[in-house]
């Protein structure tokens, strides 16, 4: 089997559609039955390192938006079985590519992607000539389906993998310990992009009921890991609220420094109301730390709708406060329920749907 994927990001990327890409390929590129993939790629912001053998990642196509359909097109020569479109602005374009190859063709969908119509009348269009939709949750699936109205059937809920033996519960950094002064105090942490087109992960929320929380817990700390447009903002706000000293905002996290940083945190907060998932949750619990995440998105089907984390209503601050005062004297373990999400797991998962697709 050959199969043609074009996505947003996925080796050399960063953030969570690059991750997730980067294992959907390393789990197709372990099929025995697949033969090679081709892989356009429309961003890869840092060096790509190493591909499995049977990856054939033409990054030359990171460029314009012609040099990239350009590449796409010589990529797409030879026969493929399979199309996999990465994410639903690619569509248009994936679709003129398989008039050419005409095979079965898969979208990927992961959150605010697909939660409302998408802006191109084309892509809205096509989203009913696709021979499935590969959804990271059952909330992205259920909330692309308001505006498709495409059956349940055409559907196939793919969750994020984690990769277990890459991370494990760790003893403090000291290094890492006396750059946030954390020693001697409870430590809250978030960590994602800090975008202002992604306020809804949750970060306004904790500041606001950081005041009443420290009423508490004298000697607590919320650190604010990521960097973006939106830290500024945030910065200001944790001063107005007279946060100063209890409020750290370390930047850019290097994928190599996070083991360490989760290793600080007596406690996971990312109460949002706009994740399709949240691979985050998956990290910290991999990490053995307690997680508070949202009933109203996608991240609850990381947590396992409460099995493995506590659940809040982000808007209800009195909730959110009783969750962190619980939360944060939790042990830390690693819930055996994580396992729903090992990477094998994940891979049976993908082959099925597959096979499922391409009738094999």
């Amino acid at each position: 089997m050959r199969i043609f994927a074009v996505v947003p990001e996925a080796f050399g990327g960063h953030g969570g559609i690059a991750r997730y890409n980067s294992d959907l390929l390393h789990a197709l590129a372990a099929m025995p039955d697949v033969e090679e993939i081709v892989v356009v790629p429309r961003g890869t912001p840092f060096p790509v390192e190493s591909v499995p053998v049977k990856i054939t990642y033409r990054s030359a196509a990171v460029a314009g938006k012609f040099k990239y359909a350009k590449e796409a097109f010589l990529a797409a020569r030879g026969g493929f079985d399979l199309v996999i479109c990465g994410h639903i602005n690619l569509l248009p374009l994936t679709a003129v590519l398989n008039f050419k190859i005409r095979a079965p063709l898969v979208l990927m969908v992961y959150g605010i992607d697909v939660w409302r119509p998408h802006r191109s009348r084309w892509a809205r269009q096509l989203v009913n000539r696709l021979a499935k939709v590969w959804s990271i949750s059952e909330f992205t699936r259920d909330a692309m389906r308001q505006w498709t109205a495409m059956a349940v059937s055409r559907f196939t809920i793919l969750p994020n993998a984690i990769d277990l033996s890459r991370y494990g519960m760790v003893p403090k950094n000291p290094a890492l310990a006396r750059r946030y002064e954390v020693e001697g105090r409870k430590v809250i942490l978030f960590l994602a992009r800090l975008v202002s087109s992604e306020r809804y992960k949750g970060v306004d929320e904790v500041l606001e009921v950081m005041p009443n929380l420290l009423k508490k817990l004298p000697s607590l700390l919320f650190l604010v890991a990521g960097d973006g447009d939106d830290r500024t903002r945030l910065q200001q706000k944790a001063e107005s609220l007279g946060l100063n000293g209890h409020v750290t905002f370390t930047g850019f996290v290097p994928e190599s420094e996070k083991r360490d940083l989760f290793g600080l945190a007596d406690l996971f907060v990312m109460p949002g109301y706009g994740e399709g998932f949240g691979f985050v949750f998956l990290e910290a619990l991999a990490c053995g730390v307690p997680v508070v995440a949202s009933r109203l998105d996608g991240s609850r089907e990381a947590v396992r709708n409460g099995e493995l984390g506590r659940l809040v209503d982000p808007r209800n601050r009195v909730e959110l406060e009783t969750a962190i005062l619980s939360g944060i004297n939790d042990p830390r373990s690693i819930p055996p329920g994580l396992g729903y999400f090992a990477f094998p797991e994940f891979q049976r998962r993908l082959a099925a749907a597959v096979r499922e697709v391409s009738g094999s």
